[in-house]
């Protein structure tokens, strides 16, 4: 179950437009001490990326380490992405459209850390890297094209 706080604090961020590391601190120190305790909580601080067209880099490093850890370290077994979790999280990093950036670097943390991982969330995170990489590449032969 979400908090309330964590609940006001994203319906402040969002309404603001950005999240400042002030932001971060107090989500980090105040909200969220003992990092995330649900797959709700995730979720919520996944879409505030999405809602905010600003956000400091402390945001991106707090964000990314509270996912690897819950996702990896807290949820059962540990150490190991199992199929629903596998699921769960590439349908969360997804949201129907696509990953964010921040979304994709989580996604490929935690196949990092994660001693095995479903198969699931290897390749969503293999798809994304391949997708980032032809993007890239299209920005670089249009920039020759110029």
């Amino acid at each position: 179950m979400i908090q309330a706080s964590l609940q006001h604090f994203c319906n402040r961020i969002v309404a603001k437009g950005a999240i400042n590391r002030d932001d971060v601190n107090e989500l980090s120190r105040e909200l969220l001490p003992d990092g995330l305790i649900c797959r709700e909580e995730a979720d919520m601080l996944l879409g505030l990326d999405r809602a905010v067209a600003a956000a400091d880099p402390a945001f991106a490093d707090f964000l990314t380490a509270a996912v690897v850890d819950f996702a990896v370290w807290g949820e059962r077994p540990t150490g190991r992405i199992l199929a629903e979790t596998a699921r769960w999280l590439a349908a969360s990093l997804a949201c129907g459209r696509g990953p964010t950036a921040l979304g994709a670097r989580i996604a490929q943390e935690v196949v990092r850390e994660a001693q095995s991982t479903d198969p699931v969330l290897v390749a969503f995170a293999l798809a994304i890297n391949a997708c980032r990489h032809e993007a890239a590449e299209d920005r670089a032969s249009l920039a020759l094209a110029a």
